[in-house]
């Protein structure tokens, strides 16, 4: 009898909160779901052939996007290079070159939106 005294306040509240209904509990606001993000940018294959390099991107998307040529070449007295950013216009392929001296390491394309 001495035990029901000292546990059983805790096991009547332990078997509230095992009894009571799921929806008496409070809920967050539940937040408005996020639009679905628009398809950007245009897809882009760049090729390397000894140190010249060559990029072609497609744009299938009706947004126009900037994409602009990055090369990075291997020797450390060769200057890297970032072409000038050219409008891919929707539905168009567009071709960017560029070149080092000796060896590429790596070449990529950014895309940035028309502001």
């Amino acid at each position: 009898m001495r035990r029901m005294r000292r546990y059983g306040p805790l096991l009547a509240g332990l078997s509230l909160l095992l009894f009571l209904p799921s929806g008496t509990a409070p809920t967050p606001a539940a937040a408005e779901p996020a639009p679905p993000e628009r398809p950007f940018g245009a897809t882009c294959r760049t090729a390397v052939e000894g140190a010249r390099v060559t990029a072609y991107c497609h744009n299938p998307y009706p947004e126009t996007d900037h994409v602009r040529l990055h090369i990075e070449c291997d020797r450390w007295w060769d200057i890297d290079s970032d072409a000038v950013a050219v409008a891919a216009e929707p539905a168009l392929t567009v071709r960017l070159t560029g070149r080092c001296w000796k060896e590429v390491r790596s070449a990529w394309v950014s895309h940035n939106p028309l502001p």
